[in-house]
């Protein structure tokens, strides 16, 4: 009964907070107290319960490095041009009767590069659904494409929060990570790809509006060095070098082109690595471009912090064995990936963000992967393709919210945002018969 009651406190909490537009943080810390003084009623000493709630924070601070290099690549990147240069080239050649194909193209590619479904949408996502706008194309189905291309990167990049996020909960390497949710994400993508090319036959683009194009080329120095940043990135993750290594060299690129190419003075840049890359709120690129910075990654790291105490404190005083004990049936009737589904299912509309499910669902999910011999890589992969994907399809989640204000569309985008949905059914179909032979495990 006091567990109920603690959840009941904490789920007004984050109802209250998300319906006035507050952070998270404040409702997660309520809800630490709601369930330490259950702790507490429960005969754990106030020691145990911050011992408790220090050991889940502990995982989550291997973290707070790469959230501070993450915060300073995306401002770098935006001051070096990078961004622009992706949204800038990736519209230009764009063929106007599969327009919404190219939308989700462009923007898998931009999120795959940024890490961030937030940042992609607040860019090219911006750009994007003005001409889809102006051009007389079905804003819904525009604004779907483009997420769908977001979460694509969120899902899979190593430069995403989430994806480092999975590594370190489950105890797995990123990379080996990343070339799972590629494997598991072909079919859903190449079926997304067929699903646009349907919709941009029905809604072509008809004209189109060059005037923040024309903005960009003249604010930015595009020349094709500016893209040098990204292409670190991803070289360096095929070689498969550490992600906070690989991170360290595209911020030092993106330094020197800030420098030498854009002609941005030395303490200004220094300013942009801290505070973002802001542009005059005159200019119609001030809410495309701006952003950024090591200081726009404390709220988050915060919220992974404080999510991460739920984990020890549920692991030390076995509030969560009631529910392990049903989903371990639920296991054997339905099997782990479906009852991984479902449970994604359930944190996601509870929690209204993607943080928290990652952190319950791995603590709900992982004695029963163990009891089954499979290995850790199992899990991490079900995550990045349940709670990861899942928490995008209510409309009162953060995760799907912010990016659909963003776009300036409601809830009925979230329909043509088929790639949300299409890779937790497809897995469904595909993961009995394939997954102990072709996921990647690292030995």
């Amino acid at each position: 009964m006091d567990f109920l009651i603690a959840v009941i406190i904490f789920t007004i909490s984050l109802v209250l907070s998300i319906s006035n537009g507050i952070s998270t943080i404040y409702p997660l810390l309520i809800g630490m107290a709601a369930f330490s003084i259950v702790a507490y009623k429960r005969g754990h000493s106030l020691k145990n319960i911050a011992a408790m709630n220090l050991k889940g924070m502990k995982k989550a601070l291997s973290l707070m490095p790469i959230f501070a290099l993450i915060g300073m690549i995306t401002a770098l990147w935006r001051a070096a041009g990078t961004i622009s240069f992706f949204v800038y080239y990736g519209t230009k050649i764009m063929n106007p009767d599969f327009f919404i194909l190219f939308a989700f193209l462009l923007t898998c590619v931009v999120s795959f590069a940024l890490g961030t479904s937030f940042g992609t949408c607040g860019t090219i996502g911006v750009v994007l659904i003005v001409l889809a706008k102006s051009g007389g194309v079905n804003t819904y189905a525009a604004a779907g494409a483009i997420v769908s291309g977001a979460f694509f990167g969120d899902r899979c990049s190593p430069t995403s929060s989430s994806a480092n996020l999975v590594a370190v909960v489950t105890d797995t390497d990123l990379y080996t990570n990343v070339k799972n949710m590629f494997i598991t994400g072909l079919i859903p993508f190449v079926l997304t790809v067929g699903f646009y090319i349907f919709l941009s036959g029905k809604y072509p683009l008809n004209t189109k509006n060059t005037e923040l194009l024309d903005e960009i080329a003249s604010y930015f120095n595009l020349n094709f060095v500016t893209v040098i940043p990204a292409l670190v990135i991803f070289l360096l993750a095929i070689m498969k070098k550490n992600v906070k290594i690989s991170m360290v060299f595209s911020i030092i690129t993106s330094f020197i082109i800030c420098l030498t190419v854009q002609d941005i003075k030395f303490l200004e840049l220094l300013r942009t690595m801290l505070f973002g890359f802001y542009l005059t709120p005159e200019s119609s690129l001030s809410k495309i471009i701006s952003g950024g910075g090591l200081l726009s990654m404390v709220n988050v790291s915060f919220i992974v912090l404080i999510a991460s105490s739920y984990s020890g404190i549920f692991e030390g005083t076995g509030m969560l064995n009631d529910i392990q004990g049903f989903l371990v049936k639920m296991s054997e009737k339905i099997g782990v990936y479906l009852t991984t589904l479902f449970t994604s299912i359930a944190t996601c509309a509870f929690c209204c963000n993607q943080t928290l499910p990652i952190l319950l669902t791995q603590q709900l999910m992982h004695k029963i992967y163990e009891k089954k011999n499979l290995p850790k890589e199992y899990l991490s992969i079900d995550i990045e393709n349940t709670v990861i994907l899942t928490a995008e399809l209510f409309p009162w989640s953060i995760a799907i919210a912010v990016p659909l204000a963003t776009l300036s569309v409601d809830a009925a985008a979230i329909p043509y945002a088929v790639f949300l949905y299409l890779v937790p059914i497809i897995n469904v179909v595909r993961l009995p018969k394939w997954n102990t032979k072709k996921i990647s495990v690292k030995v």
